[in-house]
């Protein structure tokens, strides 16, 4: 073998061993723990599917996945702490409406969910369901519709957990869409919200469904239409908003799911997603998110990424109609 054969062998068994190495380096992910991100509290929705998909990756890679409450301005400490994370595959965020309301709301947004952030999977949706007091002269939505029009000096009032919440801008797009005055009150979260809903302090609330459940069995709350464009199987009966008041375009629900940072490669991300797709199949994982009230819409990554996108100009078109903001 002449020195240029020797060469050329060398350089492709050199070549041989990196594109070996990286395929290795590779097809190792998982090798190391990885961290679920949870920009809320422990014990909320959002933390309890985050440790159910959490725990089913944890026995499927046999690596530890720790669960991270990064709680705090709405969610944005976990988002930013998420987004500074490397981009390697081991972080991942759960996210839920805030991720794509709080960017447009705020005079300086900090991250952009399309740009900063691409998507694993999506987990599925809380509908929200519009409830009223018993107390009210209202039997469906188009009767509070009416109402809210022959009020429109004296606006009929909707509670919400907070400024910038996707319950509050459930309602601002009710408005928008409906062509009616609402007056927002804002409290500290849904239970608060609802003692006063029941009372009758405040007219009507776009309010989670399985919060409303037990008093719209009670006769305490009147549930009108749930905020999907599909019935719940929570609330079965309930008609569909947009089909009952004639807004096709009006959809507005909790959704959850997975986001890691934009550079992570394309590899690791399909390997998650197709793992979560399975994990959303298996009985007990369906038992539990029902329980919750979660409808399973799975997406895969490239349709979860669709899904922000929309989201985001929705939110985006609500919130710029509103002239909203927050500091």
């Amino acid at each position: 073998m002449n020195i240029y054969s020797k060469a050329v062998t060398s350089l492709f068994v050199a070549l041989a061993g990196v594109l070996g190495g990286h395929h290795a380096a590779a097809a190792a992910y998982p090798d190391r723990p990885i961290k679920i991100i949870v920009p809320f509290t422990a014990g909320g929705v959002v933390d309890q599917i985050a440790r159910s998909i959490g725990e089913k990756l944890s026995q499927k890679y046999g690596q530890p996945v720790i669960v991270d409450n990064k709680a705090g301005a709405s969610g944005a400490i976990g988002t930013e702490t998420a987004m500074s994370a490397p981009p390697d595959g081991y972080t991942l965020l759960c996210v839920s409406p805030g991720h794509v309301i709080l960017p447009p709301l705020a005079k300086k947004p900090k991250w952009d969910p399309n740009n900063d952030f691409r998507g694993i999977h999506g987990f599925g949706e809380i509908p929200n369901v519009i409830a009223v007091p018993a107390s009210l002269p209202v039997k469906t939505i188009g009767d509070l519709i009416s109402l809210a029009k022959e009020r429109e000096a004296d606006p009929l009032t909707f509670a919400s957990p907070g400024m910038g919440t996707s319950i509050h801008l459930a309602g601002v797009m009710l408005a928008q869409q409906a062509s009616i005055n609402l007056t927002h009150v804002p409290y500290r979260g849904q239970p608060d919200a609802m003692t006063d809903l029941i009372a009758g302090r405040v007219d009507m609330m776009p309010l989670s469904s399985p919060l409303a459940k037990p008093h719209i069995d009670s006769g305490k709350l009147r549930g009108l239409a749930v905020t999907t464009s599909y019935e719940s199987s929570l609330l079965p009966g309930i008609p569909a908003l947009a089909k009952e008041a004639g807004l096709p375009d009006y959809q507005a629900s909790t959704w959850f799911g997975f986001v890691t940072q934009a550079k992570v490669p394309d590899g690791i991300v399909e390997q998650l997603s197709n793992d979560i797709a399975g994990i959303l199949k298996m009985p007990d994982v369906q038992q539990q998110f029902s329980t919750l009230g979660l409808e399973l819409t799975p997406r895969d990554h490239a349709q979860f990424d669709i899904f922000v996108d929309q989201e985001y100009e929705k939110w985006k078109a609500v919130i710029e109609e509103g002239k909203l903001q927050i500091d």
